[in-house]
């Protein structure tokens, strides 16, 4: 099928690209920092917390603020890995090439969208070894962590819908990674201005409302309808995009 090729390609031409790489190190570096300086932590107060009446679990302490943690720091790189997804296209004008190939809109902004994504889910398994680390020496809660990378997934997921889509905007990959970022962080930062009304539109439209019930392991179906709209929403618009672009005379 056309659409898994495409997706191949761009995860090909993603690993073929130092920048991929350095963005993959550097992650796990930054969380892997992070991550033993929490287990340091949780060592010198465990005698402590387990005196504690319904003390906190290892995987409480330990893997939701990692995985809050790997949220923030993608939020920041993201942008720079979907920035050249269609705006490079546009740039080095082979995106009549692509109109002119056998193949629909929807099946490029999805091929490109999964291989975009297939990269996502690579360095979700990396950041995932970090926490699954702690069963050589003790228990973890495993359905809270799968509901935390659940949840960063699809967090990562709806980054890349709409850094596909603003990078469908302007024929300028760094321009599609300002943008991008700014939208992000918006979205991000909007729950801060919802406090005073938790149940409001504010609240509802921020990422971090419905990331952090998932990171504390409770999964509900509302949050994860969440992620689906808003990655369905940004793949239909990055569609009617190119669409356009080709009924373009």
């Amino acid at each position: 099928m056309m659409i898994f090729t495409l997706a191949g390609r761009e995860l090909r031409s993603l690993f073929l690209s130092p920048l991929a790489w350095a963005i993959l190190a550097v992650v796990q570096l930054i969380l892997g920092f992070m991550f033993l300086s929490q287990l340091d932590t949780l060592l010198q107060w465990q005698a402590q917390i387990a005196l504690l009446e319904n003390a906190p679990g290892t995987t409480e302490i330990m893997v939701a603020p990692l995985l809050g943690n790997a949220a923030i720091v993608l939020l920041l790189v993201v942008p720079l890995l979907t920035m050249r997804l269609i705006s490079e296209e546009r740039r080095n004008q082979t995106l009549p090439l692509l109109f002119s190939a056998p193949i629909s809109m929807s099946e490029i902004v999805i091929g490109k969208y999964l291989g975009i994504l297939s990269f996502m889910l690579i360095m979700v398994m990396l950041i995932a070894l970090m926490p699954l680390s702690l069963l050589l020496g003790g228990n973890l809660d495993i359905g809270m962590l799968a509901a935390g990378l659940l949840g960063l997934t699809l967090m990562l997921a709806s980054f890349s819908a709409i850094g596909l889509y603003i990078s469908s905007l302007t024929s300028y990959p760094t321009v599609a990674a300002v943008i991008t970022f700014g939208a992000l962080l918006l979205l991000w930062i909007i729950n801060w201005a919802s406090n005073s009304d938790p149940n409001g539109l504010l609240a509802y439209l921020s990422m971090l409302h419905h990331l952090q019930p998932l990171l504390r392991g409770v999964v509900s179906s509302a949050d994860i309808a969440y992620f689906l709209l808003f990655i369905f929403s940004f793949l239909v618009l990055a569609i009617r995009r190119l669409d356009a672009d080709r009924l373009q005379p």
